[in-house]
């Protein structure tokens, strides 16, 4: 069982500058086609900065986290016995190429079900603009727990 005093953990966040190719290549692998996603002259056009990150990217960027899974490890939870369950995703203002974002993250909860054979961890993903702080996009995953 995953120790609920974890609950409200934050870790280090992480500073990631957003490259256009890795926008064009993700909106690629999504099938967006709309070309704000894919062209500086397009985006600019229809009002954004730069080429524009479609709304699921913000959950991508937990991804750079440098420390890379360690923070499962921290927590107790063998990723050979874990499954992904949920994901939400606010977006509060567009991510565009060129931004540089803070992403941080924390444990929100942790619940588990059917007896305790399935442990819930629910992480919030906060992505925040690097130079003002305002609050772009937060994600929300529900990482259940196979317990043996």
């Amino acid at each position: 069982m995953i120790d609920r005093a974890h609950i409200g953990r934050t870790w280090p966040g992480w500073e990631v500058e957003v490259e256009p190719g890795r926008l064009r290549l993700f909106a690629k692998a999504i099938g967006e086609t709309r070309p704000e996603y894919t062209s500086v002259a397009a985006a600019r056009a229809a009002g954004y900065r730069s080429i524009l990150a479609p709304v699921t990217f913000a959950y991508c960027l937990g991804a750079d986290d440098p420390a890379g899974l360690r923070y499962l490890e921290e927590v107790g939870i063998p990723i050979s016995r874990l499954l992904h369950g949920e994901e939400k995703i606010v977006n509060y203002e567009p991510i565009c190429a060129g931004d540089r974002v803070r992403v941080t993250r924390r444990i929100k909860d942790i619940y588990s079900k059917k007896n305790g054979a399935l442990d819930f961890v629910v992480w919030e993903l906060a992505v925040d603009d690097a130079t003002g702080g305002r609050p772009l996009a937060r994600t929300e995953t529900v990482l259940v727990v196979r317990n043996g």
